[in-house]
């Protein structure tokens, strides 16, 4: 998730945005997302707005507002989502999430021939599912694993960042000169101070929108593993149940929940119990909704 962006002061607005409007944002972007803003995040949303505000030649946000729930679910609302999503995510981010990936996909590899499934719900920019990628190399020891990594986000922006697969080299410069040798290719001349992704690990990655809030969620499954980290904070807790329901329902008996260090789900014991650090299995004592 993205840190927040440099905004400008209250004197030095363009437009008047009103408690009025940014009540209207934060009720539009919760049915939408499930995101819960904050009074905290209102000149945020001001500044990511407003760039919307000038690329349709609009004066006012309540005629932008006006706009969004005129046009159901058009193009406008996937910006309007776009624009208030953050993203924030690294290669490797939380560590021992992958140390542990290693041995559980060792284990799943050693007792089935069939593709292992993994999925990372808040996909973002890519790292994430490359990431996990990275992780299945290195467990079989070959550049084409039997895995089939499905990585989603609402944010079709950082989907299309996450396909491409290219990044400024100080976004690798934290992993080990092995898995930027073997994982990444470096730029050259006009690409000079960037890298791409090896292709094969590109190969190994499904990438899709996905709106965790839609009713049910058609990716298949069951998932060797299931990445919903850092993502869930961003929802209240009605939100949060409803989602876990749902994503229980692609998992079984072996299966591993990887969370945020951040996120807590007492509430929510029915669904999922805790089997580590940050890590849950289904609870497969009652059906989820």
């Amino acid at each position: 998730m993205a840190a927040t962006l440099p905004h400008p002061p209250t004197a030095k607005r363009d437009f008047a945005f009103s408690d009025r409007d940014f009540r209207r944002v934060c009720q539009l972007i919760h049915d939408r997302a499930g995101i819960a803003l904050v009074d905290s995040k209102r000149d945020m949303v001001y500044g990511r707005l407003s760039r919307r505000l000038r690329a349709l030649g609009l004066t006012e946000f309540a005629t932008y507002l006006d706009l969004l729930e005129r046009d159901g679910s058009g193009d406008e609302w996937q910006a309007f989502t776009n624009a208030l999503t953050t993203n924030l995510t690294a290669f490797f981010r939380e560590p021992h999430h992958f140390e542990h990936l290693h041995t559980q996909m060792a284990a799943a590899g050693a007792s089935t021939r069939a593709p292992l499934a993994l999925w990372s719900c808040a996909a973002s920019t890519g790292e994430e599912p490359y990431s996990i990628a990275i992780t299945a190399c290195e467990t079989f020891g070959t550049m084409t694993p039997p895995v089939r990594i499905l990585a989603t986000d609402i944010d079709t922006q950082v989907l299309t960042t996450a396909q491409r697969g290219v990044y400024p080299l100080e976004r690798v410069a934290g992993l080990d000169i092995e898995r930027r040798r073997r994982f990444f290719q470096r730029g050259t001349g006009p690409n000079d101070g960037q890298c791409r992704v090896h292709p094969a690990l590109r190969a190994l990655i499904d990438f899709r929108p996905l709106n965790l809030l839609a009713p049910r969620y058609d990716i298949g499954g069951p998932f060797t593993a299931v990445f919903c980290r850092n993502v869930m904070i961003y929802f209240d807790k009605p939100t949060q149940r409803a989602i876990l329901s749902r994503v229980v329902t692609h998992m079984d008996a072996d299966s591993l929940l990887y969370t945020g260090h951040s996120e807590n789900y007492l509430h929510a014991a029915d669904l999922i119990r805790p089997c580590g650090r940050t890590l849950y299995r289904r609870n497969l004592g009652t059906d989820a909704a």
